[in-house]
């Protein structure tokens, strides 16, 4: 249970005590999200190519504990980069991980970092 409670603590770049090399850019969808294990966390990478940008974040979803972010839709409210859930709806920011409904539900987020074409997550 310990696991799953530190899985909700958001990792900022100047926090990183690790990157791991996650795989290539050509590995993941374009406007998708894919899932990728570290140690015993699963972790939900998403490339918002429409946006340049590329974001990470745990894959659990907290509303029904269900391994899913991975698989949502992405987008943006209000300018805000974000992933819906797609079993439940519920949507969270891609940048800090709070609920866009200001609902008490919270993702881990962690930073992305891209070097010649190789996919980093810091931990």
């Amino acid at each position: 249970m310990q696991d799953i409670l530190n899985q909700y603590v958001t990792v900022t770049e100047d926090a990183v005590k690790e990157w791991f090399r996650v795989g290539e850019t050509t590995d993941f969808p374009e406007n998708s999200g894919a899932c990728i294990k570290y140690k015993s966390k699963q972790i939900a990478v998403y490339n918002f190519s429409r946006t340049g940008k590329w974001y990470a974040t745990q894959n659990l979803c907290p509303h029904k504990m269900e391994m899913v972010l991975s698989l949502g839709m992405i987008g943006d409210k209000d300018d805000i980069p974000k992933v819906a859930c797609p079993m439940h709806k519920k949507n969270f920011s891609l940048e800090d991980g709070r609920n866009l409904a200001g609902e008490d539900l919270k993702i881990a987020t962690y930073p992305v970092k891209i070097e010649e074409g190789n996919v980093y997550i810091g931990f």
